[in-house]
């Protein structure tokens, strides 16, 4: 799950990360009381949007910049005016944009040099990494591609945290000296603490700042959440904005179904992420689109199943369906069961190719293969993976 910057920023302050005052405002009733609680001078006036790019973005109407310098209140909440309601348009919205429903003041810092910083998960050690880089602003995928020498790197053990060398190196690996060394150590502490205590999956900030008096400073923020941990963390869970996700996949974790919008044009309801991913793999190895990854779970039900349908095809692009269960923990002539009362339920009216296997395999296969639905069955994945790419093709 990921958050907004101005929620970023409340968070850093609870940790003890230093970043210039800011406020936010969701209405425009709200600008002047937010703008009084930073100081007079330079104002930077931030969309709020889960995407990057906002600076380079323009808003559907023609006004550019998802992100403005201002001198003055008065200049910032005329920016604001124009931004909040408007849709941004960045390299990672699509062009469909997004919505600015909350804009974010910040009060302006002079600048002396920017600075990349992030904590991640490194999925190859299973242990929190700190990614450091003198080189901020920027994206840090094209630093570590051009210039690796550039990035500096502490792999932490999480039985220990981050220790005080390691974050010496880091402030020592940026160029820093004296006091800037002991701030960048701080800083980092706290990132650290949030980063774990948190559960969280990213923490990064680009650009990290240096000002001409020595102050280290987090400009911007960046932080997003494992999803599986949000049940314990209730203060987290709650900055969640269904705004900013898809409808579907909304929809589709409320009925408690993994599922993630794909830009194909097949769409695939299988029982397991792993079986999930080989389904979507053989549609692209037979010519086909994946429209969606979507688990529906080792015990699903005739409504689960039913309301993955409906998620399904709110999708436009689809143009044919193709189930893929293995009957282990559900037995197939109960899956059959679930599918039949789906399909009637939503008025399905494109092609739909089931593959069962497991437990009570050909009672489940009679079940469609009596009905009066126009159900394509297939015997193994290839030859369902062939039959739905066929039907969708027109072939």
């Amino acid at each position: 799950m990921n958050i907004h910057e101005y929620q970023a920023k409340e968070l850093f302050a609870k940790y003890g990360v230093p970043a210039p005052a800011g406020a936010y405002a969701s209405d425009e009733a709200e600008f002047a009381s937010a703008l009084q609680r930073l100081p007079e001078g330079l104002i930077v006036v931030k969309s709020q949007i889960h995407a990057g790019g906002r600076g380079k973005g323009s808003f559907t109407d023609g006004f550019k910049g998802g992100v403005k310098l201002t001198e003055s209140r008065e200049e910032a909440a005329d920016y604001a005016r124009k931004m909040l309601g408007n849709t941004l348009v960045t390299h990672q919205t699509g062009p469909e944009g997004r919505k600015v429903r909350t804009v974010y003041f910040s009060e302006g810092s002079d600048i002396e040099k920017e600075y990349y910083l992030a904590i991640v998960m490194d999925r190859a050690t299973s242990r929190p990494v700190v990614i450091a880089s003198t080189e901020g602003g920027v994206e840090i995928e094209k630093v570590a591609e051009e210039t690796p020498e550039k990035i500096t790197r502490a792999v932490i053990d999480p039985t220990l945290g981050l220790r005080p060398y390691q974050a010496r190196n880091i402030a020592f690996g940026l160029g820093f000296r004296g006091e800037q060394v002991k701030r960048t150590i701080k800083l980092l502490d706290g990132l650290y603490r949030l980063f774990w205590e948190k559960d969280a999956s990213l923490v990064e900030v680009n650009p990290l700042i240096t000002t001409p008096d020595g102050d280290v400073l987090a400009l911007d923020a960046k932080v997003g959440f494992d999803d599986n941990a949000l049940f314990r963390l209730p203060d987290i869970a709650a900055f969640r904005d269904l705004n900013e996700e898809d409808p579907k996949e909304v929809e589709a974790s409320k009925a408690n179904l993994n599922y993630i919008a794909l830009d194909g044009n097949i769409a695939c309801m299988v029982n397991g992420a792993g079986l999930a991913m080989a389904t979507m793999d053989i549609i692209k190895h037979y010519g086909g689109s994946p429209a969606n990854f979507l688990d529906v779970g080792g015990g699903a039900n005739a409504e689960q199943v039913t309301q993955a349908f409906k998620i399904i095809l709110q999708d436009e692009n689809v143009k044919g369906i193709l189930v893929n269960i293995f009957g282990g923990i559900m037995k197939c002539d109960v899956i059959a069961t679930g599918i039949l009362e789906a399909a009637k339920a939503v008025h399905l009216d494109r092609p739909l190719v089931v593959r069962l296997e497991g437990t009570n395999v050909e009672d489940g296969k009679k079940l469609l293969d009596e009905s009066d639905l126009k159900i394509v069955s297939a015997d193994t994945l290839a030859d369902a993976a062939k039959k739905i790419v066929n039907l969708v093709s027109g072939r």
